[in-house]
């Protein structure tokens, strides 16, 4: 009966861990990497995998800090993948992605004059972007599905 409620809250079924590179090119619009699934239990029938690129925008100080997440990129792949104890799968995925500039860094790559003004007034009013990859697996019979976030950066 312990295995059954295991089984349906996921754990000790299938771990997931995403293998991504460190930084990725934001002009090149595409991201490369493997999931790789082990599962420590039999019988797990992998459904889909969702992967998400996420922003993380961050401005403001204090009380007054907002932070929003934008997704950048967004992909569904639908797998049916029986997977028994002690396997290890690699699934490889590309991520395409639309890395859109603000304003302000539009201005601050227009000409140098601006660029030291729009600097400043970033780092006046704390803005901040933080970039990662999240991975949510669907397993079949599972409440809580294995998923990993692993932060990249983008130049």
């Amino acid at each position: 009966m312990f295995g059954k409620v295991k089984k349906i809250l996921g754990i000790e079924g299938v771990k997931l861990e995403l293998i991504i590179p460190e930084e990725a090119s934001k002009d090149a619009g595409i991201i490369t990497g493997f999931i790789k699934l082990t599962a420590l239990s039999d019988d797990n029938l992998l459904q889909s995998i969702q992967i998400q690129l996420i922003e993380k925008y961050s401005r403001g100080r204090g009380d007054s800090k907002l932070i929003n997440e934008y997704i950048m990129g967004d992909v569904i792949k639908k797998e049916d993948i029986k997977i028994s104890k002690n396997d290890v799968i690699e699934i490889p995925f590309e991520l395409d992605f639309v890395f859109v500039k603000s304003e302000m860094d539009k201005m601050e790559e227009s000409n140098i004059f601006s660029r030291a003004l729009v600097k400043l007034a970033k780092k006046a009013k704390g803005v901040q972007s933080e970039y990662s990859i999240r991975a949510e697996a669907k397993i079949k019979g599972t409440t809580l599905s294995p998923m990993d976030q692993k932060n990249i950066k983008l130049i």
